[in-house]
């Protein structure tokens, strides 16, 4: 497909015939090969089409710039002081209406032209990046740096910091920070955005706004600040261990698991505290405690999945094992094939030292060894049941603690101690859904 028929820029229409007959209408970005066009499409998202045979493309027009609207967004340096940490993602990045591509947003002056009313807010001192990756991209190295940069941030006389984040792994990144960052005497706001800041839907300014406030609040936790409907009137503020992504595209995913949201943070900076179960501002250096063992894997059971799924992580070295079992906390111990039975690949790992974690994939409620006899075996053979911590809380926990422990007995104490209000001891049958 020859290139030179259309250019960066130009609005196209393009059609396919195979494998079967699609016809898209987009604007082609930069990012385009001689292989593979980008579009960026009306509705906001990007698209890339592989070019080849049996394909036409009709250039339709040019894409006309958006003009820039010039913002007076001077700031207001008696207003409370935060910094912005950006990793990346939807919420902290700009779009160039002719090609299409994003760009990260690097200084306090570009992020104010955007929304301007943070300057009402706060006085935003910095925006830092460390790094800018896609949130599917994150792991414990970038956990590690950016607890270091929020450290950093809060120690230079910030009132807090907002971190933003792609969503679809912004729960781990908020669990990570909740271990890492320690003696933590302000708040800490993660926030994302579902839609792209181009269209109409776009959520991350009431995220910022919402997180802004927070972040001058009297709340020493990291929480994840996002919509709390899929209306613009108020964020829900969620423990950064309690919550969860629950679902792929609405702008009010984040939702709280097993407890009540902090509270509800609305445009105005109106904090309607809901669970008054939280540390408050203090002060103090707040401490970057990032020593963690990477060799940690979640592992889900199903039925009839295969203990050796199990042995595999054993045999490759890993320290620590997250199962996501059934219900109450089972898997499979006694089933008519035998060889499907997990109890004595649990047996083996545990006596190889390797910390073998139970939580539930029914998501709320707990894990629990005492109802159903099976379970019971588990525990016998070295299965530590995690109460009612979120799996994805559980696996960031147990890389944190077992780079803290010394041996099994230790790393079983602290994994079953409440250190960053991972665990509810009383669930609140309101939370529920919420």
């Amino acid at each position: 497909m020859d290139m030179a028929i259309y250019s960066t820029g130009d609005r196209v229409q393009v059609a396919q015939k195979n494998p079967v007959a699609k016809t898209y209408i987009g604007v082609v970005s930069k990012d385009s090969t001689s292989k593979v066009l980008m579009l960026r499409l009306d509705n906001g998202y990007s698209l890339g089409v592989k070019l080849g045979k049996g394909m036409s493309i009709k250039v339709i027009g040019k894409q006309e710039l958006k003009k820039s609207v010039k913002v007076n967004a001077k700031q207001d340096k008696n207003m409370p002081k935060i910094s912005i940490v950006s990793t990346g993602g939807t919420i902290s990045s700009s779009i160039d209406y002719k090609t299409g591509a994003v760009s990260p947003i690097t200084k306090p002056e570009e992020l104010l032209a955007k929304i301007p009313e943070l300057t009402k807010i706060v006085y935003v001192t910095n925006v830092a990046q460390p790094f800018a990756v896609f949130s599917e991209d994150m792991g414990p190295k970038e956990w590690q740096k950016l607890a270091k940069e929020v450290a950093s941030e809060l120690n230079k006389g910030n009132e807090g910091v907002i971190v933003t984040h792609g969503t679809d792994t912004l729960h781990y990144t908020a669990a990570a920070l909740s271990f890492m960052l320690t003696n933590l005497s302000k708040p800490v706001a993660v926030v994302g955005g579902q839609r792209s800041s181009d269209r109409g839907s776009f959520d991350g300014a009431l995220n910022l706004i919402c997180g802004a406030h927070f972040a001058k609040s009297n709340v020493a936790e990291v929480a994840v600040v996002m919509h709390g409907t899929t209306e613009d009137n108020f964020c829900l503020v969620n423990r950064g261990t309690k919550v969860r992504k629950l679902h792929s595209s609405r702008r009010d995913a984040f939702r709280p698991v097993n407890e009540m949201p902090i509270g509800r943070m609305w445009k105005d900076g109106t904090f309607e505290v809901l669970n008054k179960d939280y540390k408050k501002r203090s002060t103090g250096k707040v401490i970057a405690d990032v020593d963690f063992e990477s060799k940690v894997a979640l592992l889900k059971f199903y039925p009839g999945a295969d203990p050796d799924l199990l042995k595999y992580f054993v045999k490759k070295g890993y320290k620590g094992i997250i199962i996501e079992a059934a219900g109450l906390g089972q898997v499979a111990t006694n089933p008519i094939d035998k060889n499907k039975s997990w109890l004595p690949a649990i047996k083996e790992a545990t006596k190889k030292k390797v910390f073998i974690g139970f939580t539930s994939q029914a998501i709320y409620g707990r894990v629990d060894p005492f109802v159903y006899s099976n379970a019971r075996l588990l525990k016998e053979a070295g299965a530590v049941f995690l109460e009612d911590m979120l799996s994805e809380t559980a696996l960031v926990k147990l890389g944190w603690v077992l780079a803290h422990s010394k041996n099994h007995t230790e790393a079983e104490d602290l994994m079953l101690r409440n250190i960053a209000g991972e665990i509810s001891h009383k669930i609140e049958p309101r939370g529920f859904l919420y």
